[in-house]
């Protein structure tokens, strides 16, 4: 048996120190207690007739629509940008990394204000917008789409070009070779070898577009059935409805959990 997995068995064997044990236990207690506060307080036996309100379907409905429409944009315009990044050596690569993960660190209301004065209708490029073709993003159903993709891309990006910088690149080599384009190159050699990789980037890219609050707080505002996200009708049913906040907050924790279980292996080495 090779050295490397007898020590990591070793290593996944032993037994924790007490001094190591306690504040661990507290740290995962400290995690897990508020998300059990939220099952344990759930209006369980309410929960069908909580569901069917329209209130809830309806930014339940929007929420599932933006974050797949805001998906499939960064789809389009992630993918080849991480592979301009994993790629093509150009001067200021590592500035362009650096400013498409910006998104990740900045806090969303400031993101919102950034799109605002970006594409508000008084904004650098929304102002000709409104005066050219008469288009106004902020506080629309696009806008939301645009500010989930804004703060979702960062993941897709991250994922696929460590997918393409893990891929080997002979298959690419050898399709060159035999006279391929590097357009039938991309989509029929490359893209299939990073599939898994696109395929995880786009599952967190809508996880992270179907939570987001701030910038679209701040962008979209919250109109019911227009702008009104699951994550903001959370925050609006704290004040009305705390039954209804629950249920929300239930659905977000469930999409949540469910995504990374089903991703777990993406970024955790097993022992």
């Amino acid at each position: 048996m090779p050295r490397t997995k007898v020590s990591k068995r070793r290593r996944g064997t032993q037994r924790a120190p007490l001094t190591l044990l306690v504040p661990a236990a507290l740290g995962l207690a400290f995690l897990v207690l508020p998300l059990a506060g939220l099952v344990i307080r759930a209006p369980w036996s309410t929960m069908p007739q909580r569901l069917a309100e329209p209130g809830v379907l309806t930014a339940v409905r929007l929420s599932l629509q933006t974050a797949t429409v805001a998906t499939v944009v960064c789809l389009i315009l992630g993918v080849p940008l991480a592979w301009l990044l994993a790629r093509v050596e150009f001067p200021g690569r590592r500035l362009v990394r650096a400013l498409v993960t910006v998104p990740l660190v900045l806090p969303p209301v400031v993101g919102g204000v950034a799109l605002l004065l970006v594409l508000g209708r008084k904004g650098i490029v929304g102002s000709w917008l409104d005066s050219t073709f008469g288009i106004t993003l902020p506080f629309t159903t696009t806008g939301v789409v645009i500010t989930e993709a804004f703060v979702a891309m960062p993941f897709l990006v991250i994922a696929v070009e460590g997918a393409l910088r893990a891929a080997d690149t002979r298959y690419e080599e050898a399709a060159a070779t035999l006279g391929a384009s590097r357009w039938t190159t991309f989509t029929h050699v490359t893209l299939p070898l990073v599939a898994p990789g696109i395929a995880a980037g786009a599952v967190l890219c809508w996880a992270r577009a179907l939570g987001e609050f701030g910038a679209t707080i701040t962008f979209a505002g919250n109109f019911p059935g227009r702008t009104q996200t699951m994550p903001l009708a959370v925050y609006l049913a704290l004040e009305t409805d705390l039954q209804a906040a629950i249920v929300l907050s239930l659905i977000l924790l469930t999409v949540s959990v469910a995504i990374l279980a089903a991703l777990r292996d993406r970024w955790i080495t097993s022992a």
